[in-house]
């Protein structure tokens, strides 16, 4: 039961954009409901890290490797995740409607709302844990 892992990190999948197809920013963008655990300790410590495998990468697509295989390429973004301020959401909204179209079927009860992730920290990891640093401005 969730009262046994409360306080503990845990991982979730959650759809992510950082933009629609033709204005990627960088900048990861949720689409979210308080009713998720995941959320709701989110809104009470906003610390989070998000990992995304190298699924289209040359090595692993051209010799038919699985994406998570220690030798593909893995980058991991560390920073805060807060709600979308009101200038942003119609932005939010493209990002995560356009890259994921099954959200218009989702229910709307669930009083849905936008996450962004301010990133603190860049590592990109390959090879069997070998990591390199990237600065947030790259």
């Amino acid at each position: 039961a969730y009262f046994q892992i409360q306080g503990m990190p845990y991982g979730n999948c959650l759809l992510v954009s950082d933009g629609p197809i033709n204005n990627s920013t960088g900048i990861p963008f949720f689409y979210v409901t308080p009713k998720d655990k995941t959320v709701a300790d989110l809104l009470k410590n906003p610390v989070a890290s998000l990992t995304l495998p190298e699924m289209d990468g040359n090595f692993c697509r051209k010799n038919v490797i699985d994406p998570e295989d220690p030798r593909c390429t893995r980058l991991t973004l560390t920073g805060q995740m807060v709600t979308v301020p009101p200038e942003e959401v119609e932005f939010a909204k493209q990002a995560m409607f356009s890259r994921h179209p099954v959200i218009r079927k989702w229910p709307r009860n669930y009083e849905w709302f936008y996450l962004k992730m301010n990133i603190e920290h860049i590592w990109l990891q390959s090879w069997y844990g070998e990591v390199s640093t990237i600065t947030v401005e790259e």
